[in-house]
């Protein structure tokens, strides 16, 4: 079955979820459900861990403070999305919100903050990051919750990188094409990664470094330069049109 409440809200709980149980909410998110959306005793909301699908629930007060949710039917099973990595050089708090939000709107399944010669955010806040992508699903209707990983140098993802996966580089030294044809090979890759670069772009070695991997295929975003953040998402959008995902 899958149907779609777009007005419903949603909220996510960790796992996992089965019909005909009923789940305690962090005291956040009773919080949120009591305080914030004023939800009554019996109010019908949909429930998803990320893994099992997603599920009709009902609100039930068990306090002045607590709540407890009756899980019912499911409405939407889990799907199988293809592996789709984002990749890219930590940016500043407004921007990386930003770009962790439209990522898992946009079927990201994993996150990696990237340490490049020009980044210029040196630590990233791996919490608030995982609450933006929350959030995002949430509001969206996103049964898969994004892996968000913690940053490391470039050259370690890379190294970490299997060789089958398909790298999607975003290069704006690359040549101007046709993107649509330049990710054909994405049709047929079990695992796709974006890479993006920092604000400043990536040094010659770096850049050399990407190139040498195997299955690399560069990709002109068009003839001007695009912030980081915006790169990221009209990557993102060109991969979901040849994946149909």
């Amino acid at each position: 079955m899958d149907e779609r409440d777009v007005a419903a809200c949603r909220l996510f709980l960790e796992g996992p979820l089965q019909g005909e149980t009923r789940v305690a909410p962090s005291a956040d998110q009773s919080h949120y459900l009591l305080n914030v959306l004023r939800l009554e005793d019996g109010a019908a909301l949909l429930v998803f861990d990320g893994q099992n699908g997603e599920w009709r629930a009902r609100l039930e007060r068990a306090g002045k403070r607590d709540v407890r949710l009756h899980i019912g039917a499911q409405t939407r099973a889990q799907p199988a999305p293809r592996a789709v990595t984002l990749a890219f050089a930590p940016l500043k708090h407004a921007r990386l919100d930003y770009m962790v939000q439209k990522a898992a709107e946009m079927g990201a399944t994993r996150l990696v903050p990237c340490i490049t010669a020009r980044t210029q955010v040196a630590r990233v806040n791996h919490a608030r990051m995982l609450a933006n992508v929350v959030e995002a699903c949430e509001q969206c209707g996103v049964l898969q919750v994004p892996q968000v990983d913690e940053p490391l140098p470039l050259e370690a993802f890379l190294a970490r990188q299997a060789a089958s996966d398909l790298l999607i580089f975003a290069d704006e030294a690359a040549p101007p094409s046709q993107p649509l044809q330049a990710l054909s090979a994405a049709t047929e890759a079990a695992a796709v990664t974006l890479l993006i670069g920092p604000e400043g772009g990536f040094t010659a070695q770096e850049r050399a470094q990407v190139l040498a991997r195997p299955h690399v295929r560069r990709l002109s975003l068009g003839p001007r330069i695009l912030r980081a953040d915006t790169a990221a998402v009209a990557g993102l959008a060109l991969i979901q049109a040849v994946l149909g995902t």
